[in-house]
Parts: C-alpha cells; sequence; structure tokens
C-alpha cells in the first residue's frame, strides 16, 4: 500500500509552483513578438488545406475573412506555433488547444442538467496551461475590438476573463480530488448565454431535443426518411466519397468504444441516412456528417461524425498518446468536462485511414452571441470562460502548483492584457495578409 504521508501538500505544491517565478517570471508573459523563424502565415494556413474536401477550402477562406475575430477562430495552427515561442511555467494541463470565446457554451448532461463548459476539443493535448489562457486572453481582446469599443473597456474585459480564471485555479487549490471532479457550472449562471437559450426554447421544446430537429432536419420521400439538403452547406455524400466507405464497418467500430450499456441503446436505432455538414469555421472542408437513426416512424437520433487530426499543438507540445485522434479528442473532452454526451465515441474510415469521434448533434446546446454585446455583458460573459477553463484545467492539473505561480496580485493578469493587446495587433496584420492574399488569387474565397 502506497505511503500516503509521502505525497506533497498542497502548500507545498503552491510553495513549488511560486519558485517556478524564478525562472519564469510573470511579467514575462506580456512579451510578444512574431518568431525569429519565417512566419508565412498564407502557406500555414494552405498546409492546413491538405485533405479538406476542396469544393469546400473557399467556404473556410470566406469565413475566416468575415472580421478579425473570425480569422482567430479559424487560425489556431498559426496561433500554436506563435505560443510556442512564449514563457511557460513548465506546468501542464489537459489543454483545450483553441480555448477562444466561441469554444465556450451549454449543452445538457446525461441527467438532462444543462452547464456551461468547453465545448469543442479537436485540438485537445497535455500542453502548457497558458497556452490555453492566453488564447482567450486574445480572444476577448480582438472580439473587445470587433465590437469597437474604447482601448481601456478592452482591456478591463480581457483583465476579468484572466482574473476569472486566476481565481478559479485558486479556489479549485484545496479542493480534493473528488470535489473538483464534480465541480460544475450551471447554464443558468450565465446570463448571456440563458437569453439565448431561452428565445431558443421558445422556438422549440427543449426535451428531447431530436423532437424539435427532426421535422427541422428530415423529409419524407416515396416512405423513406431523408436529411435534409441546404447546398453547399449541407448535402449527401457523391459517389466516391470516403466518406460512406464502409459506412457500416465505422459504425461496428464505433459501437466499441462505447460502454455495454450505451450499446445496448443504440442498438435500437437503425442507421437510415448520412449527409456532409459544414461546421465552424477552423473546421470547414474536414469531413464532418450527420447521421440519422430510427428506432421506429417517431423515434429519431442524431449523430455527428467529425474527423479528428492531429491537434495543431502536437509540433510544439509533443505526440498525442492515442493512435486515433478521434479517441485523442474524446478522452481529452472527459477529462476536461464537468459533464459528456453518452454516445461520445471514436472510429475510422477508409485507407489512406480518416479518424473520427462522434457524438449527439445539438443536445441542447446553446452558444452565447458576441456579436452586439454590450461591454458589460461581454465581461459578465467573459469572467464565465475563465472560470470554467480554471475549472476544466483543474480537474486533472495541478492547481495548486498553478495557483501558487499565478498569486494573489494582479502580476500575471497585467502580462496577460498587455500579450493580448500585441496579439490583437498581430492578428489585424494578419487578417490584412490573408485579405491581400485572397485579392491576388492566392487563396479561393467563397461566401457561404
Amino acid at each position: 500500500m502506497a505511503d500516503r504521508s509521502a505525497l506533497p501538500s498542497v502548500a507545498t505544491r503552491k510553495a513549488a509552483g511560486k519558485a517556478l517565478r524564478e525562472a519564469v517570471p510573470r511579467s514575462s508573459h506580456a512579451a510578444w513578438r512574431p518568431p525569429r523563424r519565417s512566419r508565412d502565415i498564407v502557406a500555414l494556413l494552405r498546409a492546413g488545406d491538405r485533405g479538406r474536401i476542396p469544393a469546400l477550402v473557399p467556404i473556410r477562406y470566406g469565413r475566416m475573412l468575415h472580421s478579425p475575430f473570425a480569422f482567430l477562430r479559424g487560425a489556431a495552427a498559426i496561433m500554436a506555433s506563435d505560443l510556442a515561442d512564449t514563457p511557460a511555467s513548465g506546468v501542464r494541463v489537459q489543454a483545450c488547444g483553441d480555448a477562444h470565446l466561441m469554444n465556450f457554451g451549454a449543452f445538457a448532461t446525461p441527467e438532462r442538467h444543462v452547464i456551461f463548459d468547453v465545448n469543442d476539443f479537436d485540438e485537445t493535448l497535455p500542453a502548457p496551461w497558458e497556452w490555453d489562457v492566453k488564447r482567450l486572453a486574445a480572444s476577448v481582446t480582438v472580439a473587445a475590438r470587433h465590437l469597437e469599443l474604447a482601448k481601456s473597456r478592452c482591456a478591463e474585459a480581457t483583465r476579468a476573463a484572466v482574473a476569472a480564471y486566476r481565481d478559479g485555479i485558486a479556489l479549485s487549490a484545496p479542493m480534493g480530488a473528488l470535489e473538483r471532479w464534480y465541480q460544475r457550472i450551471d447554464a443558468t449562471e450565465v446570463a448571456e448565454l440563458h437569453l439565448a437559450a431561452r428565445s431558443r426554447e421558445a422556438e422549440a421544446p427543449p426535451h428531447p431535443v431530436t423532437e424539435h430537429l427532426f421535422p427541422k432536419f428530415v423529409e419524407a420521400i416515396g416512405g423513406a426518411r431523408r436529411l435534409k439538403e441546404a447546398p453547399p452547406l449541407i448535402f449527401h455524400p457523391r459517389k466516391g466519397d470516403r466518406t460512406i466507405d464502409h459506412i457500416r464497418q465505422f459504425v461496428r467500430q464505433y459501437h466499441k468504444t462505447l460502454p455495454d450499456d450505451r450499446c445496448a441503446l443504440l442498438e435500437r436505432y437503425e442507421l437510415v441516412d448520412l449527409v456532409i455538414k459544414v461546421v465552424g469555421v477552423g473546421s470547414v472542408g474536414r469531413r464532418c456528417a450527420v447521421a440519422l437513426f430510427m428506432a421506429r416512424d417517431d423515434d429519431p437520433l442524431f449523430l455527428q461524425f467529425k474527423e479528428a487530426r492531429a491537434s495543431v499543438l502536437e509540433p510544439y507540445a509533443g505526440p498525442s498518446r492515442y493512435r486515433n485522434h478521434g479517441e485523442r479528442v474524446v478522452e481529452g473532452q472527459r477529462l476536461m468536462q464537468s459533464a459528456s454526451d453518452i454516445f461520445l465515441g471514436w472510429s475510422r474510415i477508409g485507407d489512406p485511414r480518416a479518424d473520427f469521434y462522434v457524438r449527439q448533434l445539438r443536445d441542447r446546446k446553446t452558444t452565447a452571441v458576441v456579436d452586439g454585446m454590450g461591454f458589460r455583458q461581454l465581461v459578465d460573459y467573459v469572467r464565465h470562460c475563465g472560470r470554467t477553463l480554471a475549472r476544466a484545467h483543474a480537474k486533472m492539473g495541478d492547481a495548486s502548483a498553478i495557483s501558487g505561480y499565478l498569486g494573489r496580485g494582479e502580476a500575471f493578469d497585467d502580462a496577460a492584457v498587455r500579450f493580448a493587446e500585441a496579439y490583437a495587433d498581430q492578428t489585424e496584420a494578419d487578417f490584412a495578409t490573408l485579405e491581400r492574399a485572397a485579392k491576388a488569387g492566392r487563396i479561393p474565397v467563397e461566401e457561404a
């Protein structure tokens, strides 16, 4: 039996975190300058086009060119490369890898409670905690500028997010492991999100989500159920499309990643139809499908199959321990979220292989609308995001060491605000570079 007395105390771990300031002062996090190596953002983005559905790549760039805020959402690979050269204390967590403002939201737990949490894990990987915090801080500053707020208010909003992270980590540090594991944030606490949820529920019944999606997405053709098309964003796979190669085998492999009780539930449903669906900004062009399963004529289940590639963090944080990137996404999601979808699983299609993860489609999901937010709404919302990111990092990370490093003062907050301002300038410059590339014909652009 292990000697529990040998485990370091909270005070000891906090002291160890505080000692890290000697090698990496908190003020050093303010620094941002482009890496010494070549930084061709168009080439980096084009490299990420490999393996995407060619016809959808122009839509990706069309969406990125809506604004610097949209550009930042689609530029996770660029920021990962940039963050690799920034100071880090050495404490690693299960990182989201893409912790911008639009990757937080509400969804239903298996117990049918609606919670607020991180909700995108395509890039998740063990990595320095600072990378997530700096991406969040930068996205707040870019969003505040997008809302045309004064410089002082942009800084105040960003500081609110970082301070909420610091406070959240400090709150988690003395908690027991189980207490941290069970921590969750009720969606009703997030006023901006609650308003969006109430608006959506006014249009559709909240239980179950399929009652709303079924008439919206499904039509009857010759007595058969079929998912509706809305080209170019929703369409059935074309002949020869690898997305439907061996789909039955794909589903069988997915079954093996579920617990027995979930398999028994899923076996009540039969796969009826499948469409390709364009989602997000950075994900546009990666294969994403929505599948309709039916248990009977009025009992549908919608599952989303989304392609998973190597995390953008891998070149800088090291490779994933998982051979299937769908599994990497699923396990990272389970490690960070306070509760996860009961149908989370993974599979693989084709040769060359393509990894996928599987989840329910829109299980009472709600995302706040940043466009149109006032200053006070933005500050309130980003505080919830900072607090949520802290809870996600603390769930399996060393909250005590991070809290010891951050301390009670605002030294790190000040540095993060200065970093975010500098990186927002960089984002606006990169956005202008992409605009010039589009005008010169270096990238294809389509609005959709």
